[in-house]
């Protein structure tokens, strides 16, 4: 079993540090790199700007309602790169709304997850994420 690396893409300082210490309390501790924006994120995927050395993520945590590059953007940029479309793709956040649910899921997302209110159960929550994509779906290799 090993560690999955997962870069979060949040805003949010607060449910970054919960997703960050969710992971750290599992068995194989995920290795976690975070960024604010869309537009980071795809320099930190594409390894450009301040990130030539970024390690290529086995999974993105991805949140829609964000500054500059919103994860709606961001999601339909990951998918259309040939480069990066394999990585898996699940949309943390905090939208029920149906119309973003399928939207994401038409731009390919892999899950659609709304962040649970309450510490337990939104860490309960990411570390069920964790757990699926660790031991038991099998990954592409994309660690180029």
């Amino acid at each position: 079993m090993r560690s999955l690396q997962i870069l979060v893409v949040d805003d949010d300082d607060a449910d970054a540090l919960m997703i960050e210490e969710a992971l750290a309390a599992t068995e194989t501790q995920a290795l976690v790199d975070r960024v604010t924006d869309g537009r980071e994120a795809l320099d930190y995927l594409r390894r450009e700007g301040s990130y030539p050395q970024a390690r290529r993520p086995d999974l993105i945590l991805l949140d829609l309602n964000m500054p500059r590059m919103d994860g709606r953007e961001t999601l339909a940029a990951i998918k259309t790169d040939d480069r990066l479309k394999a990585i898996p793709v699940v949309i943390l956040t905090t939208s029920g709304a149906t119309p973003d649910i399928v939207a994401s899921y038409q731009q390919r997302a892999n899950a659609y997850v709304t962040k649970p209110f309450g510490l337990e159960a939104f860490e309960s929550t990411v570390r069920q994420i964790d757990h699926f994509y660790r031991e038991v779906a099998s990954l592409p290799d994309v660690r180029a």
